[in-house]
């Protein structure tokens, strides 16, 4: 899974310069992440790239930012949409975030018998739920894994299909409520071997590194298109 770049060379990872300007003054104090795998860092080693994974790599830009942020993490590989919801939005409220990233479906796209539907109105009760408690949600749409070299061709048309799907309704969820949207989907990236890792359904060093990247920036533009509302005469 060799890559031309490392980290620091990456076009797609966050500069030096980019990560001490970004987020400079951010708001939130207390963040909680919720999904399944995604969420909970299953990352294949890539040479050139830290391990750390994709949340604990959130946490650690805004923890340098309010060194008083408290993180965590209660993400949980091999998860459906419902289970999530079922045994994490609880423990997630009681946390009483300001911030909260919701990852989940993955697990159900994975399946033929995958319900759209199903998986939207779950996604929704918990973002609803948390922004009602007051919190920033963050939303993704992740790449897609369909594009893997571990995945057997005969399955690949149907996955990707599906897992697009999930990032379409997932992004349309996320217009409706207002939440902080990652679109990874689309990334120029997608088609990439080197953001995979070799089991067929997780993601890289690499991948994790670039989706941070991501994140922190669209949470950078809604830091900024929040302050700019709130400068705008009325």
């Amino acid at each position: 899974m060799a890559t031309a770049y490392s980290e620091a060379t990456d076009p797609y990872c966050l500069r030096a310069q980019e990560r001490h300007a970004l987020l400079q003054g951010h708001p939130w104090r207390r963040f909680v992440v919720l999904g399944d795998s995604v969420a909970e860092g299953l990352c294949e080693p890539v040479d050139g790239y830290s391990e750390v994974q994709w949340a604990d790599r959130i946490a650690a830009e805004l923890r340098a930012r309010a060194p008083e942020l408290v993180y965590r993490n209660l993400g949980l590989r091999g998860l459906r949409a419902d289970q999530v919801r079922a045994s994490q939005l609880g423990p997630a409220l009681e946390f009483e975030p300001d911030l909260a990233l919701v990852v989940c479906g993955g697990n159900d796209a994975f399946r033929p018998g995958y319900d759209p539907a199903a998986v939207d109105a779950e996604i929704t009760r918990m973002v609803e739920a948390l922004q009602h408690a007051g919190a920033t949600v963050i939303t993704v749409g992740m790449f897609d894994v369909s594009h893997s070299p571990a995945v057997p061709e005969p399955r690949r048309a149907g996955l990707g299909r599906r897992l697009r799907r999930l990032a379409e309704h997932t992004r349309a969820v996320a217009n409706r409520l207002g939440t902080v949207h990652v679109h990874l989907t689309d990334h120029p990236l997608t088609a990439d071997p080197s953001i995979y890792s070799s089991d067929g359904r997780h993601g890289s060093a690499r991948s994790d590194a670039v989706a941070a990247a991501e994140t922190l920036r669209r949470l950078a533009h809604h830091l900024g298109a929040t302050s700019a509302d709130r400068s705008s005469p009325r």
